[in-house]
């Protein structure tokens, strides 16, 4: 089954299955990554899924948000009526294939996406293209740890995940990138 499928046959319990975790610790690094992006710049969100960073943009950032999932985006959109002072702009879209222009954004953003990216090697190429020159890409991914008993832990979760919704939480995210980018 596809990513897309999955997403969209999860994604009315996503939010609910991971409240606890986004709580506990996601929303603090979520709160970070966007302490990063300047106020008025231009972003690519890629795997906007339901919503959860809308709260962390800055005053005055463009976002353009997008997502494989359609049902993942409806509930985005509804997200989004709650912060009407948010200049977001939804595109169901893949970002191994992103639909824009070279050099668009000044910032790409990615939260948690890269575990389930089928080719995340195309799709940090394609994020690649699309930043500007100037620009920077900020990644807040699941990956392998260098230390034996995270992976472990991991390694549990993955059977779980990988079933649920096609994520590899032991992806090395790193080296992906430094391979994306030679």
């Amino acid at each position: 089954m596809s990513v897309e499928k999955k997403y969209d046959r999860f994604a009315k319990f996503y939010d609910k299955f991971e409240e606890f975790i986004e709580r506990r610790y996601f929303a603090c690094y979520r709160k970070k990554v966007f302490e990063k992006v300047q106020r008025n710049s231009k972003m690519l969100e890629v795997g906007i899924g339901t919503g959860k960073n809308m709260p962390y943009y800055p005053k005055g950032v463009k976002v353009t948000g997008i997502d494989v999932s359609e049902k993942m985006l409806e509930i985005c959109k509804r997200r989004l009526k709650k912060h009407p002072e948010k200049v977001v702009r939804l595109v169901k879209a893949d970002v191994q294939n992103l639909p824009f222009p070279d050099e668009s954004f000044d910032y790409v953003i990615s939260t948690f996406v890269f575990c389930t990216v089928p080719d995340p090697i195309k799709g940090l190429k394609e994020v690649h293209r699309v930043l500007k020159t100037s620009g920077k890409a900020i990644f807040l991914e699941h990956m392998r740890s260098k230390k034996w008993y995270i992976n472990f832990m991991l390694a549990v979760m993955h059977v779980f995940t990988k079933i649920l919704l096609g994520t590899s939480m032991l992806r090395k995210t790193v080296e992906n990138i430094k391979k994306a980018d030679s």
